[in-house]
Order: structure tokens, then C-alpha cells, then sequence
């Protein structure tokens, strides 16, 4: 399996524990896809560089996993149905 590194943002009307229950559903996604969670890193509320869904802000979370190659379309597409995350940006951890 590859490694590969999540960042999302989740949208800002959201307390700090919904926040996290929407870590864990990724979480949760990733696992239930043969993958697993190496690390995650919340980034807190930050301040985004354009309006994005009409939100100015939006708590980051960055997370490093594994996941087979082939399940990353699936994995794309459901975090597209999950309607408290505005933003996400996937990419392949490059070995050095």
C-alpha cells in the first residue's frame, strides 16, 4: 500500500467535537476500505485565503494513511457525500 496525506477542512459552525466525529468517520471510511490511520494532526480553526462555500474559515485536520491503490476513487467519492467537509486536498507521500 501506498502512503498518502489528507488534509480537510471541516466547516466552522461546528463545535470541537463534531469536529472530531468527523475525524473519526474518515477515520472510520479508511478502515472499512482495507486502509489504516498512521497519524493525525488537527491544525485547529484557521482563517481561509477565499471564501469557500461562503465560509471565511474552517478547522483543519491533516492525516497521514495507508490505503490500497485501488480504493482511493471510493474513498474520494465519500468524502464528497460528507456535507460538514468543505474542502479536501488528497496527495501521494513521495518516499525520499
Amino acid at each position: 500500500m501506498k502512503k498518502y496525506e489528507l488534509l480537510t477542512t471541516i466547516k466552522p459552525n461546528l463545535d470541537n467535537d463534531e469536529a472530531d466525529k468527523v475525524t473519526a468517520k474518515i477515520e472510520e471510511t479508511v478502515s472499512s476500505l482495507g486502509g489504516s490511520i498512521l497519524e493525525t494532526e488537527k491544525l485547529g480553526r484557521k482563517k481561509l485565503a477565499y471564501d469557500v462555500q461562503g465560509f471565511r474559515d474552517g478547522f483543519m485536520v491533516v492525516q497521514k494513511m495507508n490505503i490500497p491503490a485501488d480504493k482511493i476513487v471510493e474513498f474520494k467519492r465519500n468524502l464528497k457525500l460528507n456535507e460538514n467537509v468543505i474542502r479536501t486536498m488528497f496527495t501521494e507521500v513521495k518516499k525520499a
